[in-house]
């Protein structure tokens, strides 16, 4: 649904902000774009929104090419890029109606459903100016499904979110994607958000793809295990002389002979005190940050 190729862009001054970056998502998916801050993240959600031209590279969405049929391939795609901005002086319902008008398309029944479907409909008809900024965020969320696309493309729309704010938007993406099957491509500094609502991240890192899979390393679940115990150093020497990897807060690594039960059992067996024995699975943080150390180790 969302295939970019090759994308490569240089600014002036000669700084290379996307250096040959390929990934693609497929339909239904919920993909997060990860970065630090000069990654090349909003540079590729430009060029996928036309408001950027690559210097190499193309970008297919729905298939068609955003650089040779942009009116197209645009048709099917919804977006919050960058701050959404609005006029203060009215309403959200003329706010939507006056942004709708632009492509001439204007279908009161639908406009109403998502307002309900973004939960902004007892305050469509207030003025701007007294929303809050998750309202707002509320706001352009329903801006970008009308009409309903097919793709829906975020920058940070978290961003200055409360928790609660946070909460209720996750909820409606992941109810968008299941109750319409929309494919999603989200732009956010929110590792934990990331986590719990995409199926596969591409992290870029100086305009470089680093990484382009599902979320962190989930095949390694299982393998590791928190130990709890007063017996630190006889622990330790079981733990290696079984074949397995002590950590630094006894955090235990498993070869790939010996299950978590069966290590525990030769703890117990040697007389360690066990207070806890948990498995350990790392975080999309924690992944993400070995990852860009490791890249910085490369480089």
């Amino acid at each position: 649904m969302i295939e970019a190729k090759g994308l490569t862009k240089r600014f002036t001054a000669g700084r290379l902000a996307l250096d040959d970056v390929t990934f693609s998502v497929k339909e239904g998916e919920i993909t997060g774009l990860l970065g630090h801050n000069g990654a090349g993240k909003s540079t590729v959600l430009g060029i996928m929104l036309g408001m950027v031209r690559p210097d190499a590279g193309e970008v297919t969405l729905a298939g068609h090419s955003v650089q040779k049929e942009r009116s197209r391939a645009l048709r099917h795609v919804g977006a919050i890029f960058e701050a959404p901005s609005f006029y203060e002086y009215m309403s959200g319902w003329q706010n939507l109606r006056s942004l709708c008008a632009l492509s001439g398309w204007w279908e009161e029944k639908e406009v109403v459903r998502v307002l309900k479907l973004v939960n902004l409909h007892e305050r469509v008809h207030h003025k701007v100016r007294t929303y809050s900024h998750g309202m707002r965020q509320r706001l352009a969320l329903a801006q970008a499904l009308l009409p309903m696309p097919k793709i829906l493309l975020l920058d940070e729309p978290t961003d200055g979110l409360d928790p609660e704010g946070i909460h209720e938007f996750r909820s409606t993406v992941l109810a968008l994607r299941k109750e319409h099957g929309l494919t999603i491509l989200l732009n956010s500094h929110l590792l934990a958000e990331v986590e719990l609502m995409c199926d596969r991240c591409v992290i870029l890192k100086a305009g470089h793809k680093v990484y382009d899979g599902v979320l962190g390393r989930r095949e390694e679940a299982g393998r590791e295990y928190l130990l709890d115990t007063p017996d630190a150093d006889r622990a330790k020497f079981i733990v290696q002389r079984s074949g397995a990897v002590w950590k630094d807060k006894g955090l235990v690594e498993l070869p790939g002979h010996l299950d978590g039960p069966g290590l525990l059992e030769q703890l117990v067996l040697d007389g360690v005190k066990v207070q806890a024995w948990t498995p350990h699975r790392k975080t999309l943080e924690d992944w993400y940050l070995e990852l860009s150390a490791n890249s910085n180790t490369a480089a």
